[in-house]
Protein backbone atom coordinates (compact mmCIF):
# COMPACT_ATOMS: atom_id res chain seq x y z
CA UNK A 1 0.00 0.00 0.00
CA UNK A 2 2.31 2.57 -1.43
CA UNK A 3 1.49 6.45 0.26
CA UNK A 4 3.51 9.03 1.22
CA UNK A 5 2.57 12.56 3.07
CA UNK A 6 4.39 15.99 1.80
CA UNK A 7 6.17 18.04 4.11
CA UNK A 8 9.13 18.36 6.27
CA UNK A 9 10.33 15.11 8.78
CA UNK A 10 13.34 13.67 9.63
CA UNK A 11 16.03 13.46 7.45
CA UNK A 12 16.55 9.88 6.01
CA UNK A 13 12.90 9.39 6.44
CA UNK A 14 12.22 7.64 2.77
CA UNK A 15 8.74 6.23 3.15
CA UNK A 16 7.05 9.39 4.42
CA UNK A 17 7.51 12.46 4.29
CA UNK A 18 5.01 15.12 6.21
CA UNK A 19 3.36 18.34 6.00
CA UNK A 20 2.49 19.48 9.55
CA UNK A 21 0.53 23.00 9.57
CA UNK A 22 0.47 24.71 12.39
CA UNK A 23 -2.63 23.97 14.80
CA UNK A 24 -5.58 25.90 15.25
CA UNK A 25 -4.73 29.01 17.72
CA UNK A 26 -8.05 28.18 20.13
CA UNK A 27 -8.33 25.42 22.63
CA UNK A 28 -9.47 22.44 22.83
CA UNK A 29 -8.33 21.64 18.80
CA UNK A 30 -4.61 22.43 19.44
CA UNK A 31 -3.93 19.44 20.94
CA UNK A 32 -4.34 18.21 17.43
CA UNK A 33 -1.56 18.76 14.99
CA UNK A 34 -3.04 18.99 10.92
CA UNK A 35 -1.71 17.82 8.89
CA UNK A 36 -2.30 16.30 4.78
CA UNK A 37 -2.17 12.88 3.00
CA UNK A 38 -0.89 12.61 -0.16
CA UNK A 39 -1.89 9.16 -1.52
CA UNK A 40 -0.09 7.11 -3.92
CA UNK A 41 -2.39 8.34 -6.81
CA UNK A 42 -1.61 11.73 -5.67
CA UNK A 43 -5.22 13.20 -4.33
CA UNK A 44 -4.32 15.01 -1.32
CA UNK A 45 -6.86 14.20 2.21
CA UNK A 46 -6.53 17.12 4.96
CA UNK A 47 -6.46 15.26 8.56
CA UNK A 48 -5.76 15.86 12.34
CA UNK A 49 -3.29 13.42 14.42
CA UNK A 50 -3.37 13.17 18.48
CA UNK A 51 -0.26 11.82 19.40
CA UNK A 52 0.22 10.82 23.40
CA UNK A 53 2.79 12.15 25.30
CA UNK A 54 6.51 10.92 24.50
CA UNK A 55 6.51 9.21 28.05
CA UNK A 56 3.80 6.48 27.19
CA UNK A 57 5.07 5.90 23.54
CA UNK A 58 7.41 3.46 25.01
CA UNK A 59 5.05 0.89 23.75
CA UNK A 60 3.19 0.43 20.96
CA UNK A 61 -0.50 2.07 21.42
CA UNK A 62 -3.33 1.66 19.89
CA UNK A 63 -4.72 4.30 17.16
CA UNK A 64 -8.46 5.41 16.87
CA UNK A 65 -10.11 6.81 13.16
CA UNK A 66 -12.37 9.01 13.56
CA UNK A 67 -15.15 9.47 10.44
CA UNK A 68 -16.88 12.70 10.65
CA UNK A 69 -20.66 13.61 9.86
CA UNK A 70 -21.77 15.55 6.87
CA UNK A 71 -20.97 18.70 9.24
CA UNK A 72 -17.26 17.84 8.87
CA UNK A 73 -16.55 18.17 5.32
CA UNK A 74 -14.35 20.25 3.54
CA UNK A 75 -10.85 21.08 3.25
CA UNK A 76 -10.28 23.43 6.21
CA UNK A 77 -8.58 20.36 8.43
CA UNK A 78 -10.69 22.07 11.22
CA UNK A 79 -13.94 20.96 10.90
CA UNK A 80 -13.74 17.19 11.64
CA UNK A 81 -12.80 18.08 14.94
CA UNK A 82 -14.86 20.57 16.03
CA UNK A 83 -18.90 21.65 16.43
CA UNK A 84 -20.43 18.31 16.14
CA UNK A 85 -17.67 16.05 16.04
CA UNK A 86 -15.84 17.45 19.27
CA UNK A 87 -17.14 14.89 21.48
CA UNK A 88 -15.92 11.78 19.28
CA UNK A 89 -12.50 13.37 18.71
CA UNK A 90 -11.57 14.84 21.99
CA UNK A 91 -13.53 12.03 24.40
CA UNK A 92 -10.43 9.75 23.63
CA UNK A 93 -7.69 12.71 25.14
CA UNK A 94 -9.08 13.15 28.49
CA UNK A 95 -6.29 13.07 31.07
CA UNK A 96 -7.55 9.92 32.84
CA UNK A 97 -8.01 7.96 29.61
CA UNK A 98 -4.77 8.89 28.20
CA UNK A 99 -2.86 8.08 31.45
CA UNK A 100 -5.03 4.50 32.19
CA UNK A 101 -5.44 4.07 27.85
CA UNK A 102 -2.94 6.19 25.99
CA UNK A 103 -3.69 6.36 22.02
CA UNK A 104 -3.55 7.77 18.83
CA UNK A 105 -6.34 9.89 17.57
CA UNK A 106 -6.61 10.48 13.48
CA UNK A 107 -9.75 12.69 11.97
CA UNK A 108 -9.24 12.57 8.05
CA UNK A 109 -11.72 15.30 6.60
CA UNK A 110 -13.34 14.30 3.21
CA UNK A 111 -14.77 17.17 0.63
CA UNK A 112 -18.02 18.16 0.82
CA UNK A 113 -20.32 15.65 -1.27
CA UNK A 114 -17.67 12.51 -1.08
CA UNK A 115 -18.45 9.73 1.13
CA UNK A 116 -16.98 7.33 3.47
CA UNK A 117 -18.97 4.10 2.53
CA UNK A 118 -20.38 3.18 -0.91
CA UNK A 119 -22.28 -0.27 0.97
CA UNK A 120 -24.01 -0.64 -2.75
CA UNK A 121 -20.79 -1.61 -4.22
CA UNK A 122 -17.88 -4.49 -3.84
CA UNK A 123 -15.31 -1.76 -3.45
CA UNK A 124 -14.62 0.85 -1.16
CA UNK A 125 -15.52 4.32 -1.57
CA UNK A 126 -12.54 6.33 -3.05
CA UNK A 127 -12.25 8.13 0.68
CA UNK A 128 -12.56 4.82 2.31
CA UNK A 129 -9.07 3.90 0.34
CA UNK A 130 -7.88 7.17 1.44
CA UNK A 131 -8.63 5.87 5.14
CA UNK A 132 -6.94 2.68 4.89
CA UNK A 133 -3.36 4.14 2.98
CA UNK A 134 -3.18 6.97 5.90
CA UNK A 135 -3.49 3.93 8.56
CA UNK A 136 -0.77 2.22 7.01
CA UNK A 137 1.13 5.33 6.87
CA UNK A 138 0.89 5.98 10.32
CA UNK A 139 1.96 2.81 11.28
CA UNK A 140 4.84 2.86 9.44
CA UNK A 141 6.06 6.28 10.94
CA UNK A 142 4.67 5.76 14.69
CA UNK A 143 5.04 2.73 16.90
CA UNK A 144 1.38 2.19 16.69
CA UNK A 145 -0.15 -1.60 17.60
CA UNK A 146 -2.12 -2.96 14.53
CA UNK A 147 -3.70 -5.11 16.58
CA UNK A 148 -5.65 -2.66 18.36
CA UNK A 149 -7.25 -0.34 15.53
CA UNK A 150 -10.38 1.41 16.78
CA UNK A 151 -13.18 2.74 14.04
CA UNK A 152 -15.57 5.45 15.34
CA UNK A 153 -17.89 7.52 13.15
CA UNK A 154 -21.22 9.13 13.01
CA UNK A 155 -24.00 9.87 10.46
CA UNK A 156 -21.91 10.29 7.22
CA UNK A 157 -18.79 8.34 9.26
CA UNK A 158 -21.31 5.82 10.80
CA UNK A 159 -22.10 4.43 7.23
CA UNK A 160 -18.05 4.17 6.49
CA UNK A 161 -17.94 2.46 9.97
CA UNK A 162 -20.42 0.02 8.82
CA UNK A 163 -18.82 -0.47 5.20
CA UNK A 164 -15.10 -0.22 6.38
CA UNK A 165 -16.15 -3.34 8.93
CA UNK A 166 -17.47 -5.10 5.88
CA UNK A 167 -14.90 -4.75 3.32
CA UNK A 168 -11.73 -4.64 5.83
CA UNK A 169 -12.66 -6.73 8.51
CA UNK A 170 -8.90 -7.62 9.51
CA UNK A 171 -7.99 -4.43 9.44
CA UNK A 172 -10.12 -3.19 12.84
CA UNK A 173 -9.98 -4.61 16.48
CA UNK A 174 -13.71 -2.91 17.40
CA UNK A 175 -15.94 -0.30 15.83
CA UNK A 176 -18.21 2.16 16.79
CA UNK A 177 -20.87 3.51 14.53
CA UNK A 178 -23.57 6.08 15.62
CA UNK A 179 -26.72 6.94 13.60
CA UNK A 180 -25.05 4.99 10.53
CA UNK A 181 -26.28 2.70 7.32
CA UNK A 182 -25.21 -0.03 5.63
CA UNK A 183 -25.76 -2.93 3.47
CA UNK A 184 -27.23 -6.01 5.43
CA UNK A 185 -26.74 -8.59 2.91
CA UNK A 186 -22.62 -8.04 3.43
CA UNK A 187 -22.66 -7.39 6.99
CA UNK A 188 -22.13 -11.02 8.32
CA UNK A 189 -18.26 -10.16 6.19
CA UNK A 190 -17.33 -8.13 9.86
CA UNK A 191 -19.10 -11.04 11.72
CA UNK A 192 -15.80 -11.27 14.15
CA UNK A 193 -15.72 -7.67 14.69
CA UNK A 194 -16.80 -6.39 17.55
CA UNK A 195 -19.30 -3.25 16.93
CA UNK A 196 -20.88 -1.15 19.56
CA UNK A 197 -23.78 0.46 17.54
CA UNK A 198 -25.81 4.02 18.44
CA UNK A 199 -28.73 5.20 16.83
CA UNK A 200 -31.99 7.42 18.11
CA UNK A 201 -35.22 6.77 17.47
CA UNK A 202 -36.72 10.01 16.39
CA UNK A 203 -33.81 9.73 13.74
CA UNK A 204 -35.25 11.83 10.57
CA UNK A 205 -31.92 12.32 9.07
CA UNK A 206 -30.89 8.63 9.02
CA UNK A 207 -33.39 6.22 9.87
CA UNK A 208 -33.19 4.28 12.90
CA UNK A 209 -34.42 1.40 10.74
CA UNK A 210 -30.68 1.31 9.25
CA UNK A 211 -28.82 0.19 11.92
CA UNK A 212 -31.77 -2.16 13.29
CA UNK A 213 -31.09 -3.89 10.02
CA UNK A 214 -27.31 -4.21 10.48
CA UNK A 215 -27.41 -5.05 13.98
CA UNK A 216 -30.26 -7.85 13.28
CA UNK A 217 -28.23 -9.35 10.48
CA UNK A 218 -24.83 -9.08 12.06
CA UNK A 219 -26.94 -11.21 14.61
CA UNK A 220 -28.43 -13.61 12.26
CA UNK A 221 -24.46 -14.26 11.26
CA UNK A 222 -23.25 -14.77 15.08
CA UNK A 223 -21.90 -11.36 14.72
CA UNK A 224 -20.48 -9.67 17.98
CA UNK A 225 -22.71 -6.94 18.31
CA UNK A 226 -23.79 -4.57 20.96
CA UNK A 227 -26.95 -1.67 20.50
CA UNK A 228 -27.75 1.01 22.17
CA UNK A 229 -30.98 3.07 20.89
CA UNK A 230 -32.26 5.95 22.85
CA UNK A 231 -36.03 6.00 22.34
CA UNK A 232 -36.71 10.17 22.44
CA UNK A 233 -33.35 11.00 20.55
CA UNK A 234 -32.85 12.32 17.32
CA UNK A 235 -30.28 12.77 15.26
CA UNK A 236 -27.22 14.06 17.52
CA UNK A 237 -27.13 10.58 19.01
CA UNK A 238 -23.38 11.02 19.58
CA UNK A 239 -24.09 13.61 22.93
CA UNK A 240 -25.52 10.79 24.73
CA UNK A 241 -23.67 8.17 23.50
CA UNK A 242 -20.30 9.96 24.34
CA UNK A 243 -21.44 10.06 27.79
CA UNK A 244 -21.74 6.67 28.04
CA UNK A 245 -19.50 5.47 31.15
CA UNK A 246 -18.79 1.80 29.28
CA UNK A 247 -17.52 3.06 25.74
CA UNK A 248 -14.45 3.85 26.58
CA UNK A 249 -13.68 1.02 28.54
CA UNK A 250 -15.65 -1.48 25.96
CA UNK A 251 -13.39 -0.20 22.87
CA UNK A 252 -9.86 -0.55 24.84
CA UNK A 253 -10.48 -3.85 25.80
CA UNK A 254 -10.87 -5.64 22.27
CA UNK A 255 -7.72 -6.60 20.38
CA UNK A 256 -7.65 -8.48 16.96
CA UNK A 257 -5.60 -10.96 19.28
CA UNK A 258 -8.77 -12.23 21.34
CA UNK A 259 -10.05 -13.15 18.32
Amino acid sequence: MGSRLLGGTASGMSLLCLTVCSAAAQSPTQSFVARVLTSSTGVRMPYRLFVPASRARVLALPLIVYLHGGGGAGTDNLKQIAGGNLKGTHLWLRDDLQAEHPAFVVAPQAPTGAQWGSPNSDSLAPYARLVVELIHALTLEFAIDTGRLYLVGQSLGGRGVWDLITKRPHLFAAAVPFCGSGSPTRVAAARKVPVWAFHGAKDVAVPVAGSRELVNALREASGIVRYTEYPDVGHDVWNHAFAEPELPEWLFMESRSRR
